[in-house]
């Protein structure tokens, strides 16, 4: 599981929106994965000779009659096939029974999609028409294959991605979810689904099949969203972990096992230190409450980043970091919430929603969470017209209406670009005259290029209005210079800063600043050190970071350095006590 877009690829676009109204209604086969048809090249390449037979050392020549199912949607997947014999369907399935043709492959294809990577679950279902014989190869191996077959490797890599992207696209193997549009719940349940790179399909209020689907279930309104998984199991207001169990995304933790390195957070920065931890040969496991990506992941473009000159969304950049990290072998269970560290235990235990993890050396890489205002009624309006970041979900409810968006950051200036392209009017309210002390130039230059948008200086939020259908309107404490005092909007977003991510570590004994980042640097030798022995910190959390996405990547490369240093100080007592990662 995880982000996933055109990684890898040198045409890359951005993770499309896995949001697709669908209806009840058969759906006849069509040009497969016709938005993506230019590339049908790159997403089914077909082996020579030569290539089968450097990837037949990695798996087990395996038969299977016709009629047979090679793989079924939902349940955890065997890893790659590659034919070399015989002929197999590729078809959707979803919860409702409705089937749509894929793609059919032959001697010379391989069949398998980016969550082969990991062994997660199939999307969709593969099914012999005639005797099959392949090769397989299971995702341990199928990893250790791309790694020593580099340019076919590469190659590979990309046609499992773009088979991913073209699913999102499609909804292919994903739940319906069945709800209003602009349901809290629902939004909440879309953009778990969309930062974690797995396909999904909507019917809303605006599909007139919606009413037959929910009397066909009984669903009442206490009931919504209902969601209906691929194997049919219907949920009724699921949590996201509810969800991923459904779906089979929920990682099984192994608490007997120990790990050299445990990294608690997927932003850039814990990514980062499981792609170069993964790749120098440490076992990595790394813990996300959410999705790849924290907080850069929900960025709708990100232009400074060295060597993108076109810019990347966060998104689209935790999804290949994702992957690099999956392709050395690096665990990565999502969703995943860390309660508790116990500092005084060796290894180090944490104790999870989903069990115990133990790990040599811990990271914390938990960035920040997004910081509330104190406004009345916050709260209540909390993915229901008050919003954090602004994702194509976001986007989609206040396309064509009036936008509120409070902050003067670069994160704030990001979300103000994307938006513009969808809103009707932003009105931006920030404290201070202008954005010059706290923006990057180039987004400065872009919002004043943007005809819909108004920026007010030297203005906060005095308090909310509401009507019957909801929020309604945003108050000023005093009016702005223009002599406004509120503006009538639905839709509200605050950028208005982040507060470290770091109450799970209240009763360790990590030291913390009276702000609650991490303290770090007492060792010398280790600058990333915590005050706790094999403790590390990096990124948003840690006292005197750089909050920017560059900083964050290179201190999970030189977390590892020093990682090193620990795990060789350790081995002779690992060795002695018979404790094996």
């Amino acid at each position: 599981m995880g982000t996933i877009t055109e990684a890898e690829v040198p045409e890359s676009a951005d993770l499309p929106s896995a949001s697709r109204h669908s209806d009840t209604q058969p759906q006849p086969a069509e040009a497969p994965f016709s938005t993506l048809s230019t590339r049908r090249h790159q997403m089914f390449p077909e082996l020579s000779d030569d290539e089968i037979a450097r990837l037949a050392r990695f798996g087990e020549q395996q038969h299977w009659a016709a009629g047979e199912l090679l793989f079924r949607t939902g349940e955890t997947g065997p890893g790659m096939f590659v034919l070399l014999s015989g002929s197999v369907k590729v078809f959707q399935r979803d919860g409702l029974g409705r089937e749509r043709l894929i793609v059919e492959h032959g001697r010379g294809h391989f069949l398998a999609e980016v969550g082969q990577l990991s062994g997660g679950p199939a999307l969709v279902d593969g099914l012999a028409l005639e005797p099959v014989d392949a090769i397989l190869i299971p995702p341990e191996q199928l990893r250790a294959a791309i790694v020593a077959e580099a340019e076919l490797g590469e190659r590979i890599v990309r046609a499992l991605i773009l088979r991913r992207v073209s699913l999102i696209e499609k909804g292919a193997g994903g739940p319906i979810l069945v709800g209003k549009h602009n349901d809290p719940a629902l939004v909440s349940l879309q953009g778990f689904l969309s930062r974690n790179g797995h396909p999904y399909s909507v019917l809303d209020e605006r599909d007139e099949s919606m009413l037959c689907v929910v009397e066909r279930f009984a669903a009442r309104c206490e009931d919504l969203p209902l969601v209906i998984c691929p194997d049919g199991t219907v949920l009724r207001h699921p949590s996201a972990p509810e969800l991923a169990t459904c779906l089979g995304i929920l990682p099984e933790l192994d608490g007997k096992r120990v790990y050299d390195v445990c990294v608690v957070g997927a932003g850039p920065a814990g990514l980062a230190t499981a792609v170069y931890a993964a790749s120098e040969g440490l076992s990595v496991i790394v813990l996300d409450s959410r999705a790849p990506g924290g907080q850069a992941g929900a960025s709708s473009r990100i232009e400074n980043y060295l060597g993108f000159p076109t810019g990347i969304s966060g998104q689209a950049l935790a999804g290949r970091a994702f992957v690099q990290a999956q392709k050395f072998g690096a665990h990565v269970a999502i969703p995943v919430t860390v309660r508790k560290l116990f500092c005084d235990e060796e290894p180090r235990r944490l104790e999870t929603c989903s069990g115990d993890v133990r790990a040599h050396t811990v990271v914390i890489a938990s960035g920040a969470v997004y910081r509330k205002p104190a406004i009345d009624g916050i709260d209540r309006y909390t993915g229901r017209g008050i919003y954090y970041w602004a994702s194509p979900v976001e986007a989609k409810l206040c396309k064509h209406e009036n936008v509120v968006l409070v902050g003067g950051g670069n994160s704030a200036g990001q979300a103000i670009v994307y938006l513009s392209t969808h809103a009707r009017q932003i009105d931006v309210l920030i404290r201070k005259t202008g954005f010059e002390s706290t923006m990057s130039r180039y987004l400065i230059d872009r919002i004043a290029s943007l005809a819909n948008v108004r920026v007010h200086g030297r203005s906060e939020i005095g308090g909310l209005g509401e009507d019957g259908s909801g929020l309604a309107s945003v108050r000023l404490k005093t009016p702005c210079p223009e002599g406004i005092d509120h503006f009538d909007s639905r839709h509200l977003f605050l950028f208005t800063g982040a507060d470290p991510n770091t109450g799970w570590l209240r009763a360790c004994g990590v030291k913390l600043d009276p702000h609650g980042f991490v303290l770090t640097g007492d060792n010398e030798s280790c600058s990333l050190a915590t005050s706790v022995e094999g403790v590390y910190a990096i990124g948003d959390a840690r006292a005197g970071s750089t909050k920017r996405v560059a900083a964050a990547v290179g201190e999970g490369a030189a977390v590892v350095a020093q990682i090193h240093q620990r795990l060789a100080a350790l081995r002779p007592v690992m060795v002695v006590a018979g404790v094996h990662a």
